[in-house]
């Protein structure tokens, strides 16, 4: 019971995140400095943590661990919200079920590992939901409907966040298993601020200003921001540490579904009940590989 509680606020907690990222993205915060921000006031709220943490004696595997995971954690985030930025949540929700397809591709190229017929199946569920969370415009001649797609710069950052937060799932894992999961979460926390610190000051130089000022126009907004992403950080981390990770992912498919509605509700993105259906088929899909898709 417990377990099925904290999946589905991670599960709710996902597109929230996603919701004020791109809010705050179409108010004229610089992704960078959005996810800088939300480390920054997630590590503020850590602090009482970081006293034992201090004293922590963990193994040199868990603190490189941690520091890969927070790493991919900014760039994959930054990556996501240039994402939203130029595309509609509703189209980018249901993409993160691609991560099990991505898997079971590298595990082809890498591993030679042949997926089961389910695992193809599942493949191909994922790609027949793609094609209802297309735009209506792309439509207009089959042909071009996965060349839109895929042409898409919103597409584009979000499946390269996707396989940003695909490895980084795997390091946190890692760290997790030799530490505990509050102690996980506010390191990943905390490293991520100066990571985005000092790529921020090679890419935002002369305009942190402009940016300061986007944040006292919207406080709230990155308050809201870094609670719903603490919750989602801290309830995947605990779901880690009770399911295996490719079981995690497919669950959490499902805030795909979510994201349809928040996009239409707060966006007004058009085709909901079709990219509805996408989502749902898209959704089955990952759920097939990740439970029916190895040998």
């Amino acid at each position: 019971m417990l377990t099925a509680l904290i999946v589905t606020a991670r599960i709710a907690a996902n597109p929230v995140s996603n919701v004020f990222q791109k809010q705050l993205a179409q108010r004229g915060a610089h992704p960078l400095f959005i996810i800088g921000t939300t480390h920054a006031l997630l590590a503020l709220a850590c602090a009482p943590v970081l006293l034992d943490v201090s004293r922590l004696q963990a193994p040199a595997a868990f603190w490189t661990s941690i520091v890969i995971a927070a790493a991919l954690a900014v760039a994959g985030n930054v990556l996501l919200v240039h994402a939203l930025e130029a595309g509609d949540l509703s189209v980018l929700g249901p993409i993160n079920a691609y991560k099990p397809l991505l898997s079971v591709v590298l595990g082809i190229v890498l591993l030679g590992e042949v997926p089961t017929l389910m695992g193809v199946a599942g493949m191909l569920l994922i790609l027949a939901g793609s094609y209802f969370v297309v735009d209506s415009a792309a439509t207009r001649s089959e042909r071009s409907v996965f060349g839109h797609f895929f042409r898409s710069s919103g597409v584009q950052f979000r499946l390269a966040a996707l396989a940003l937060s695909a490895t980084e799932a795997v390091f946190l894992k890692r760290a997790l298993l030799l530490s505990t999961p509050l102690t996980t979460f506010a390191l990943w926390s905390v490293l991520g601020l100066p990571i985005a610190a000092v790529v921020a000051a090679v890419l935002l130089r002369g305009r942190i200003k402009q940016e300061l000022v986007v944040f006292g126009r919207h406080p709230r907004t990155f308050l809201w921001l870094a609670l719903a992403t603490g919750v989602m950080q801290t309830t995947t981390i605990v779901t880690f540490g009770r399911l295996q990770v490719g079981y995690s992912l497919a669950l959490f498919q499902l805030s795909a579904l979510i994201s349809v509605f928040l996009g239409h509700r707060y966006f007004q993105e058009r085709d909901i009940q079709k990219r509805l259906v996408g989502a749902a088929v898209m959704v089955a899909g990952a759920a097939t590989i990740v439970t029916f898709g190895q040998r």
